[in-house]
């Protein structure tokens, strides 16, 4: 590990009036390990180290939830942010999602309307203790021809204009989703599927959004193709090659290429492991020449 590993060897963006670290931390999987004091050490550790970015969502929880794991008490990954970190540093963003939501009487269900999405905002507020949301991601499920994000998008521009939210952004969009949403409201990111060998299609998306000004921030950027499940194992010769010329582990350089990809980029691995956190922060630090840029991809 780097002697002085920080999130900030990675550079910075700015998510509308907030500057934050590209390297951030994404909050899904602290939650399947019952030893709520793991989860907590995790999230102190990644801000000692750098990272001001968290990613999260009222709807990431075990047992069961996203990842479908975990035994004992459920455990909300807002509420371990909340208990680790509250009150927060001055500088740190917390990045929250509406749309997909998770109920007792509900199970889950994708919010629609301004009712709900207001709700499901309200149970953020409360879950992380705060007053107003930093940023807020519209999370849709793509239909083409019936997912227009006019009508939630504008609901969440008139939260913004009620002082509960700052920031808003989109995510699992297409350009078109982009294109519809700005004239409603300034976008500041967006947060897609993307990986080094998955989800390619957005090659032409990504630098069209640092045109605007707007971060993209993917996900399962590590996981690839297994999603939820777990980090890859299924990495290419190139990947395989590169990390042992650079005494890295493969995660790492699935990091650092996607990093790579611009400046305006953001990256939020998630991990529920304290060693696994060290050694995502110092992929932000990994160089990569652009001939191994290309053979990567």
């Amino acid at each position: 590990m780097p002697e002085n590993l920080s999130a900030a060897a990675a550079g910075t963006w700015k998510l509308g009036d907030f500057t934050v670290n590209r390297l951030g931390f994404g909050a899904m999987r602290t939650t399947p390990n019952p030893d709520r004091a793991v989860a907590i050490g995790v999230l102190r550790r990644a801000v000692e180290l750098g990272v001001n970015h968290i990613d999260t969502a009222a709807f990431y929880a075990s047992p069961g939830g996203t990842l479908q794991v975990g035994d004992g008490a459920v455990r909300y990954a807002n509420e371990l942010i909340r208990e680790a970190l509250s009150p927060y540093p001055e500088d740190l963003v917390i990045t929250t999602k509406v749309g997909p939501g998770s109920t007792a009487e509900r199970a889950f269900y994708n919010a629609t309307t301004a009712a709900e999405l207001r709700e499901q905002v309200e149970l953020n507020l409360r879950q992380l203790g705060k007053d107003v949301l930093d940023v807020v991601n519209l999370r849709i499920i793509k239909k083409p021809g019936e997912d227009s994000v006019a009508e939630r998008f504008g609901a969440l521009a008139d939260l913004v204009d009620a002082g509960l939210i700052r920031h808003l952004g989109l995510s699992n969009i297409r350009l078109d989703h982009l294109d519809e949403a700005q004239p409603i409201a300034p976008v500041v990111c967006v947060q897609n599927s993307y990986a080094l060998d998955t989800h390619r299609d957005d090659d032409t998306f990504l630098p069209v959004c640092g045109e605007r000004g707007v971060a993209y921030v993917p996900f399962f950027a590590i996981a690839g193709q297994a999603r939820e499940g777990t980090a890859t194992t299924d990495h290419s010769d190139a990947v395989r090659r590169i990390a042992a010329a650079k005494d890295a582990s493969e995660q790492q350089i699935r990091l650092a290429w996607t990093l790579h990809q611009g400046s305006h980029v953001l990256a939020i691995p998630g991990t529920g492991n304290p060693a696994h956190l060290e050694e995502n922060i110092a992929a932000g630090a990994i160089e990569l020449s652009a001939e191994e840029l290309a053979e990567l991809s």
